[in-house]
């Protein structure tokens, strides 16, 4: 067994009984990068002295018994939108190039006194908008399973990284789906927590009420190993939620029986590729079998969450990027007239079209006479969707549901005769037609707007090799029940190969 077919888990259990080293993990992973880079571009960001320095300090500290954390010198990337002093936090914007922060945010820094080690910053949708990682300002990142398709977005870098064992875990935050959505299409783990759970200081903010820090790793004990490091309260983040109940290691239990799981009929209309329906319902069977009770159930307001997302989401945009103007850090358009056409300048060369488009958006939602008739009445509506979500709770403990689109929201691909969108798509497909792309974060962006909790769990692969991504919904506060029903499955299907494994699980 290669040392990159381990879990971040058993890679700290192996070094804390001495059997490798920090530095040996550093350098596997090091090696991995020098060989796939080139063809993947996951990394923004990539110093490998300074990787290799840091392995060797932890490493000192993990033998003279100063570093005893559960995750002491395991490597791990870094989203680039989650600040690192002194190393360039860019958002993969042109605007923020030569940005190195002077602190480090608090989930990284709680990483860091567990002793994990950064290996660099991972590529990404500009400033996390966008759905493919073809957004960023540094070129796309490919899907290591066929690097042909994205690793979607906007987390893509980060899941593409784990996904091809350049690093043990990684971690990602989520808006909409940005950590579930690539971690379904590179056939990894991904968890974003109840809205409150991780602090987002040091998170630079897309939207400020949805965004959410959490990990993409390889499997569920990962998962709940790295959620308890993250998790913590923080007063410099009036969000952060004082919890006493992130012992997630503790729900890594082999037992689902009795447990209620429902599945949203919406969720599984007509038009789904037969091939992922049959997947996610064949590992609900899984945990039938072994207990739970399932039953369908009809979960309102699911068709209002795209429109209220994206009117919500480019508002809290459009307020949250004003600060990026050329006067105090990053790019300023290099000729100008006047304070103005600097600003003016500067925005427009620094920013992506994405970006762009949704701060157009923002600014038209928030604009006086509109602010009612749109922003406001998007709140309400998020409130009715949390309060449908309230009301299944009160029935069930989890829920299940595909990640990717259903080919008859879009009428449009019924017309075209266009590639069922499914599993990960081609490059180059999705950027074609922004509401395509909009569209397909239909199922993991009404988590966002109720501030739910929810996993993504590689389930199987398609006819074309293309991982098959399982979501795991749970009620706030509750991802103990998410990670006992994904463990559970785990262990029944057994191990996930990696995308250089040619076996078809």
């Amino acid at each position: 067994m290669s040392l990159l077919d381990l879990t971040a888990t058993q890679l700290a259990k192996a070094i804390k009984k001495g059997d490798v080293t920090a530095v040996d993990a550093m350098q596997a992973v090091i090696e991995q990068i020098e060989n796939k880079e080139k063809e993947l571009n996951c990394y923004v960001t990539f110093d490998k002295e300074a990787a290799l320095e840091n392995a060797k300090k932890v490493q000192a500290g993990i033998e003279d018994g100063s570093i005893s954390g559960p995750l002491a010198g395991v490597p791990v990337a870094i989203k680039d939108n989650m600040c690192t002093k002194d190393l360039l936090t860019t958002c993969s914007s042109k605007i923020l190039y030569n940005f190195k922060p002077t602190y480090t945010a608090e989930a990284v820094e709680n990483l860091e006194k567990a002793g994990a080690v950064i290996i660099g910053k991972t590529n990404m949708d500009e400033f996390a908008m966008g759905s493919t990682t073809e957004t960023s300002a540094y070129g796309v990142t490919r899907n290591p399973w066929n690097t042909e398709h994205v690793p979607g977005g906007s987390s893509g870098g980060s899941a593409a990284a784990v996904a091809a064992g350049e690093c043990f875990f990684a971690l990602g935050s989520d808006t909409g789906g940005s950590i579930r959505q690539p971690a379904s299409y590179c056939g990894v783990v991904g968890m974003k927590p109840t809205y409150g759970t991780v602090s987002r200081y040091g998170l630079i903010a897309y939207g400020s009420s949805l965004d959410q820090i959490g990990p993409l790793c390889k499997d569920v004990t990962d998962c709940a190993t790295i959620m308890e490091i993250i998790a913590s309260h923080d007063t410099k983040d009036s969000t952060s939620m004082s919890r006493n109940d992130t012992d997630f290691t503790s729900a890594l239990v082999n037992d689902v029986n009795g447990m209620r799981i429902g599945i949203p009929r919406t969720y599984f209309g007509e038009g789904l590729d037969p091939q992922v329906k049959k997947a996610v319902l064949d590992a609900v069977d899984v945990l039938k079998s072994k207990g739970a009770i399932v039953e369908e159930f009809d979960l309102d307001l699911v068709d209002y969450a795209i429109p209220t997302y994206y009117t919500i989401a480019a508002a809290e945009a459009s307020s949250n990027l004003e600060r990026f103007d050329g006067v105090k850090y990053g790019y300023r358009a290099k000729e100008y007239e006047g304070l103005h056409d600097m600003y003016k300048r500067t925005r427009s060369e620094g920013f992506g079209p994405e970006v762009k488009r949704r701060i157009m958006l923002g600014s038209f939602v928030l604009s006086s006479g509109y602010y009612d008739a749109y922003y406001l009445k998007a709140l309400r509506v998020k409130a009715l969707i949390k309060k449908a979500f309230d009301n299944a709770f009160a029935k069930y403990d989890i829920m299940v549901t595909k990640i990717v689109l259903a080919l008859d929201v879009d009428a449009r691909w019924l017309l075209t005769g266009e590639e069922t969108p499914t599993t990960a798509p081609k490059l180059g497909s999705s950027l074609a037609d922004p509401i395509k792309m909009y569209l397909g974060d239909i199922y993991t962006i009404s988590l966002n707007l109720a501030g739910l909790p929810g996993m993504s769990i590689p389930c199987g692969v398609d006819s074309n090799g293309l991982p098959i991504g399982m979501q795991i919904i749970g009620d706030c506060f509750k991802e103990h029940n998410i990670i006992r029903a994904a463990y559970t499955y785990e262990l029944a299907r057994g191990g996930f190969k990696t995308p250089y494994d040619k076996e078809v699980q």
